[in-house]
């Protein structure tokens, strides 16, 4: 009797582990991180197949060219959205560096991109402050700058003008070893913006932030300063990308230029797989996206479509990736 009892007072063996789901959750993880990667696979392979000279050295150098300065921007974007907040204002930088450009253009090449540059880090700046020090939540504040950069950059800057400076002839259209200069320039940004978050206590201060911004600062990490200076790089390099758009296009037009480009960057931040809630920063997928952004609206357009019907093709996109997100975030807290 007693070694029954001793028997059934043992606990039952412990059931093993369900293989299948398990194996369901690591694909979908995987594809959540490598999805965008696939998809621009994919879509090269379709191109490649439907559209004529796809593959042809002026097609690509015309597409890499073209993004190139969305790439850019969509760094900047990546890194404010990696503190959980959002930046609507790098559209009306880019707008204000090309009104700004050509009345510093007597100055050189270099004089005027760094006047255009300097824009952005005040622009940056002042965003940076409001939400940082004042409290304001990123969307108002750069919604309101956003609309104000606008207004100033017509008033400033009024109607397209002609740029016929050599210096932006040569960074709009020259290359180097057959690299285009703009592409050369998005390739370092990339390369730093990588080293800025992968290799330095500022980017995993910026994770930190964006992860928990009061437990950041309870553990006395310096969140304003990590803050405004986020804002003021995304300013810069909006306004670096409005630099290489006006040189690209030989012309300054500050009411056309950077028109819904914040909204292209969300996309290729988002798409990229940086959550909208911060805590993440995927460089590389930020370029895969505004990559796979390009190549879609491209595809479209090739084959008689109208970029209206790219943009809601985009616009489906980050619907999409949104739900993608809240829903891995759904299942980790009914794991918990």
């Amino acid at each position: 009797m007693a070694e029954q009892t001793a028997t059934a007072a043992q606990p039952a063996p412990a059931a093993p582990p369900a293989e299948p789901h398990t194996r369901r959750r690591v694909d979908g993880a995987w594809f959540r991180r490598n999805g965008v990667y696939l998809g621009l696979v994919v879509l090269v392979v379709v191109n490649l197949v439907i559209t004529p000279h796809f593959a042809s050295t002026g097609s690509l150098r015309l597409q890499l060219v073209q993004v190139a300065p969305i790439i850019v921007v969509s760094l900047g974007m990546a890194m404010v959205i990696g503190t959980g907040g959002i930046d609507l204002s790098v559209g009306a930088v880019m707008a204000m560096t090309a009104a700004v450009i050509p009345l510093y253009i007597g100055y050189g090449t270099f004089g005027a991109i760094a006047a255009g540059l300097i824009a952005g880090l005040l622009s940056g700046a002042l965003a940076g402050s409001v939400i940082s020090r004042v409290g304001v939540q990123p969307i108002i504040a750069t919604l309101a700058i956003m609309v104000g950069l606008r207004g100033l950059a017509n008033i400033t800057g009024g109607q397209i003008k002609s740029i016929r400076d050599p210096g932006f002839r040569e960074l709009g259209s020259g290359d180097v070893l057959g690299i285009p200069w703009v592409v050369l320039v998005a390739v370092v940004v990339t390369l730093v913006v990588w080293g800025l978050m992968t290799r330095t206590t500022f980017g995993r201060q910026l994770v930190a932030i964006g992860g928990n911004a009061r437990a950041s600062t309870l553990a006395g990490l310096p969140v304003k300063r990590v803050l405004t200076t986020v804002y003021v790089l995304s300013g810069l390099l909006a306004a670096l990308a409005g630099a290489l758009l006006v040189a690209r296009n030989q012309a300054s037009d500050p009411t056309r230029l950077g028109q819904l480009v914040e909204l292209t960057a969300i996309t290729a931040v988002v798409v990229g797989g940086t959550p909208l809630t911060g805590g993440q920063v995927r460089v590389l997928g930020t370029v895969a996206g505004a990559l796979l952004m390009q190549l879609i609206t491209f595809t479209l357009v090739a084959h008689n479509i109208t970029d209206s019907v790219a943009q809601m093709v985009q616009a489906v996109i980050v619907i999409l990736a949104v739900y993608a997100q809240v829903g891995t975030r759904m299942r980790r807290r009914s794991r918990a």
